[in-house]
């Protein structure tokens, strides 16, 4: 799965996170509203993840980038 997937996934989540959250307070219900809260959070967690993993990879590929043109020089 990419990482624009795994964000998708993440932002997706979090939506439904954010609306199973606000159906639990408009109706009163704390369980769901918990619910929904710590759905929002794990989806907020999947993007941030996939975010950081993006970072890894670019400055991975940077790294590997200067190796091989020191290695040419």
């Amino acid at each position: 799965m990419s990482n624009a997937s795994k964000r998708a996934d993440g932002a997706v989540e979090e939506l439904g996170g954010k609306i199973k959250q606000t159906v639990g307070a408009v109706i009163g219900n704390h369980k769901m509203e918990a619910e929904g809260h710590a759905k929002k959070v794990e989806g907020h967690g999947k993007q941030e993840a996939a975010k950081a993993a993006e970072c890894v990879k670019s400055r991975v590929d940077e790294i590997k980038a200067d190796c091989c043109n020191k290695a040419k020089a």
